[in-house]
């Protein structure tokens, strides 16, 4: 995989909350070589204000991020993607759309911060906790080789990123 620039999408089912954390911690710590994007199956149409909060209390942009379906980036016209990501269990089982270009794809599955019923004290420490989970595994995937490992070692290696 040598090449320059790779874009990258996030999936999830509401895109709503963990596919857009994982937007915009990519998009912050990748660039210049990195583009993340994120989508969702059934799309909820808005951002939960919690992830919004994780994202700027990270000091990282909120522009332009806004729930959207995976199906726009799978028309003609959409960004070519290198890797998609699954970040949701409900999106990993569902059937994906036919990615152009075959991109790489892992399942990372991070536990629901939008499932969280109660107060926000007990509300808030779910999306924290989600928001870390997906800024570690960014990281981690940020520091792979890629273009030095084959198709084969890295597709071992992005999957098991997204180990338990």
């Amino acid at each position: 995989m040598a090449q320059t620039h790779y874009n990258v999408l996030f999936l999830c089912t509401g895109n709503s909350a963990r596919s857009i954390m994982a937007e915009a911690i990519l998009n912050h710590k990748g660039k210049p070589l990195f583009t993340g994007y994120s989508a969702g199956s059934q799309p909820s149409g808005t951002v939960r204000p919690e992830a919004l909060r994780q994202i700027e209390k990270a000091h990282l942009s909120t522009n332009r991020l806004r729930s959207k379906p995976w199906d726009e980036f799978s028309r003609p016209g959409a960004p070519p993607l290198d890797f998609v990501f699954t970040v949701c269990d409900n999106a990993a089982k569902e059937v994906c759309p036919v990615w152009p270009g075959q991109p790489m794809t892992a399942h990372w599955g991070i536990p629901d911060p939008a499932a969280v019923q109660g107060t926000a004290e007990h509300i808030e420490p779910a999306f924290r906790d989600a928001f870390f989970m997906l800024d570690r595994r960014i990281s981690l995937f940020l520091c792979l080789p890629l273009a030095s490992l084959d198709r084969l070692a890295l597709k071992r290696e992005i999957d098991k990123i997204g180990e338990p």
